[in-house]
């Protein structure tokens, strides 16, 4: 039979077993990586550089031993409850005085999203007294638990359940507990308890604790007398741990890394977060290097009104590891530290300062403590502070910053010569205003004052208004753009001593006769181009043809800037958009002449949902004048122009017919000295459900000639092996050249319901360190370091390292 309880008398049965209030899941501080149960990942695209992490995958867990009472249909909407009704089925209804109502048989009560069931149960409805006794389940939209008796009373929201089972339903946290008990609605306590993301009854790691009390409030949980134990043996005992029971940050130890490098030996991360409030918080790492001694780590995090950064210091007294012969810094026995502050503060209207500073005690500190397992190497540590503005004025948009910016130098093997010129201070102002739908006006503007003791200084300032216009449809477009620059010099007393390269005077380049020399040109160019488009097919499949011919006019003046001095601009490697750029140059100090025209031509595929199966582009610059304009070389002394008719020829294809397939491909041949100037190729495959597949292949005339191949092989749904390989072959005229095996990497994954373990092998040259420059005298070539880490990952809870990740994104495209 079926009874309709007053609203406002909930058996409290219900609310008395909901002694979790919400998914358990303990883990370092900060927000969780998602998952879902069915492990579900997010798509990486393949071509992708940055891919989302894998989530964890629960999918190999066994079906759990507690959904035989869950029911799918029950109501996910947890905020109705106050309002809604009580349903009773029960096969008996007892009530004497209609006061103590006595069910059996199979009775079940559902309110919104909750339901408990149990054999029996007797409810009070004058004291809001209940029992529940025999096979006692309850669900919600965020859990199960069963008991064997459930008492408490729901007025006070004071309830005890005794043999209980859990299982979260957004996670797979689970455990049993002695007893539970809540204490009042958000604060629950168990006794002789348990918790583990493991399949019930096969938990390969759990918590054990004497308490453990769940605070729903600041989403805090607290063991005391706690083990953690994996299988069977007891890892870690604490008297008293804390975590998280959602994805609040908290107080408490984040999982230590270990592993080894042949430069600092041994180490152990032991790091411990403070929760200090809601807008800072700060994290202590103290960490044991075997070769070099006790480092603390400390950084400190602050969101403040208008104010928002970060600061984080480094330190390690004493340094008792050796100094590598041939590097720029004795580092034995000395206090070694790294300090980066970061911060950005709103002024008023649209004014901001922003700065980031970023200084070490020594250039070997990332040689010796950062480059092991981490990404890129680190060879100059950049310091700035600016303050930046913007705005309109009517239809004219605007912006400018003001600032500096200074530099340390981080290669052991080079000395400070090798740095850029420090910018102090530098300012750029730029605006745009639209005059109409075709017309536009605009400026750049920079001043900076260039700073690097040795080596002539002074400050430049370079002026580029432009006015353009853009004519077209669909089908076709035509864009002219007129510009005029004018740079400015003026440089500090003693420039007299130095080339106009730059550098000290001794060399066989005139010294600077002026000090204040400039240089003025107009830059006009037409770009122009058609798109025609088709249907066609290919292999069975029906596509959109591209053809997009494009033709690009550019002309610059000569002006002789032999008298101008480098301070920030190098020549810029050519490639494919080269053929439509205004200068080859990266800086303002130097302006190539030019009388050319690019012919190029495109053609895509696109399918049906409009992706980009293909795109193919070839061109050529024509040049009806010779280069001029040329760089010095290492003799200090600059190149013949150059009369070539054109430029080289350049290629590239960008392939992807399927979905598990990529391949792309770049060449440049040089038609005037008829050898290939580049030559790239990459492949990209998926293998499985997990597993990547790269290929690349890349030379460089006089830089560089490698080969490179990595992988994530899926042996089984449990283990992936994981492997980087790169072989450089020796280039011709490259001092001290890279050759041989450059880096090798090997790691192995395994993948179970609640843990993932991995294990990898690094042996690499810092190609900073050997071979991009000319090294110091006594430089030692090829050095090999090696690095080994091993990392645990026990579902639900957290991860032992953060370092291997960004190493396998870098090396291995795709990874996830």
């Amino acid at each position: 039979m079926t009874r309709k309880l007053p609203p406002r008398r909930l058996l409290a049965v219900a609310a008395a077993l909901a002694l979790i209030g919400g998914p358990v899941e303990a883990g370092s501080a900060g927000p969780h990586r998602g998952y879902t149960l069915d492990g579900s990942e997010p798509v990486c695209p393949l071509g992708s550089f940055t891919c989302p992490p894998r989530p964890y995958n629960y999918v190999m867990c066994r079906p759990n031993a507690m959904l035989e009472f869950y029911d799918p249909t029950l109501s996910k909407d947890n905020t109705v409850r106050d309002t809604s009704k009580t349903y009773v089925w029960a096969k008996h209804v007892d009530s004497s005085d209609q006061t103590v109502y006595h069910l059996s048989g199979d009775v079940r009560l559902d309110r919104a999203d909750q339901r408990l069931q149990a054999d029996t149960v007797d409810y009070n409805q004058d004291t809001a007294d209940y029992d529940a006794r025999g096979n006692v389940r309850y669900q919600d939209y965020a859990q199960l638990m069963s008991a064997t008796h459930a008492r408490g009373n729901d007025a006070s929201g004071i309830g005890i359940a005794d043999d209980v089972r859990y299982q979260m339903l957004n996670s797979r946290g689970n455990g049993v507990a002695r007893q539970g008990q809540e204490l009042d609605a958000q604060h629950t306590r168990y006794t002789q308890a348990t918790y583990s993301t493991c399949d019930i009854g096969h938990h390969l790691w759990e918590f054990q604790g004497k308490t453990i009390t769940v605070d729903k409030v600041n989403g805090v949980g607290v063991a005391r007398d706690a083990t953690f134990r994996v299988g069977n043996v007891p890892l870690l005992y604490l008297p008293w741990f804390s975590f998280p029971v959602d994805n609040r940050r908290k107080t408490g130890f984040l999982y230590p890394t270990i592993g080894h490098s042949s430069r600092s030996g041994f180490f152990l991360s032991t790091p411990y977060y403070l929760n200090l409030a809601p807008n800072y918080d700060a994290t202590l790492d103290p960490r044991i290097y075997t070769t070099r001694g006790f480092m603390l780590d400390t950084e400190f995090r602050y969101q403040l009104p208008g104010s928002i950064g970060t600061m984080d210091v480094e330190y390690l007294p004493n340094d008792h590891g050796p100094t590598d012969p041939g590097t720029t810094a004795n580092t034995a026995g000395t206090n070694r530290y790294r300090y980066t502050i970061k911060d950005t503060t709103h002024l008023w209207g649209s004014w901001n300062f922003s700065t980031s500073i970023d200084r070490s005690s020594d250039n070997n500190f990332f040689y010796d403590f950062g480059n092991q397992m981490g990404g890129t190497p680190i060879y100059i540590l950049t310091s700035t502070a600016q303050v930046t503005g913007g705005g309109r004025w009517g239809d004219v948009l605007w912006n400018t910053s003001v600032g500096g910016t200074a530099y340390q130098n981080m290669n052991p093997f080079l000395n400070d010569a090798s740095l850029p010129y420090r910018q102090l201070p530098y300012g750029n102002f730029n605006l745009d205003w639209p005059i109409n739908n075709w017309l536009e006006f605009g400026m750049t503007n920079q001043f900076v004052a260039f700073r690097k003791p040795g080596y002539v200084e002074g400050s430049r300032e370079d002026l580029q208004p432009y006015l353009s216009a853009d004519f077209g449809t669909s089908a076709w477009f035509v864009r002219p753009r007129v510009e005029w620059r004018y740079t400015d010099y003026q440089l500090s007393p003693g420039y007299q001593q130095y080339g106009y390269s730059g550098l000290l005077g001794s060399g066989t380049a005139t010294p600077f006769t002026q000090q204040s020399p400039s240089r003025s040109l107009p830059i006009v160019s037409v770009d122009s181009g058609l798109v025609f488009d088709r249907n066609t097919s290919l292999f069975g499949e029906d596509y959109t043809q591209t053809l997009e011919p494009r033709l690009y006019y550019l002309y610059v003046p000569y002006r002789n800037q032999d008298n101008l001095p480098l301070f920030d601009s190098s020549l810029m490697t050519f490639d494919y958009w080269q053929l439509f750029s205004t200068n080859q140059f990266a800086g303002a100090d130097r302006q190539m002449n030019a009388n050319n025209l690019t012919a190029a031509i495109t053609t895509r595929l696109l399918d049906d949902s409009g992706v980009e199966r293909l795109s193919a582009s070839f061109g050529q610059i024509r040049y009806f004048t010779p280069q001029e304009v040329q760089m010095p070389n290492s003799t200090n002394t600059v190149s013949p122009a150059t009369d070539w008719s054109g430029s080289a020829y350049v290629a590239q294809l960008n392939l992807q017919l399927n979905d598990r397939w990529r391949a792309s491909s770049s060449y440049q041949w040089d038609p005037n000295t008829r050898n290939t100037d580049m030559a790239m190729f990459q492949l990209q495959g998926r293998l499985g459900l997990d597993g990547i597949v790269n290929f690349a292949y890349i030379y460089r005339t006089g830089l560089m000639e490698q080969y490179s191949v990595s992988a994530v092989y899926p042996v089984s749904d449990r283990w992936r092996l994981i492997g980087a390989w790169t072989y450089a072959e020796p280039v011709k005229g490259v001092v001290n050249p890279l050759k041989g095996t450059i880096e090798a990497l090997a790691g192995v994954e395994y993948d179970s319901c609640c843990v993932t373990l991995r294990l990898v092998d690094r042996s690499y040259v810092n190609q900073g360190y050997y071979g991009v420059a000319a090294p110091i005298t006594g430089t030692p070539g090829n050095l090999r370091d090696n690095a080994i880490m091993f990392e645990v990952i026990f579902k639900g809870l957290g991860s032992t390292s953060s370092q291997i990740d960004p190493l396998l994104r870098r090396d291995i495209l795709g990874y996830q």
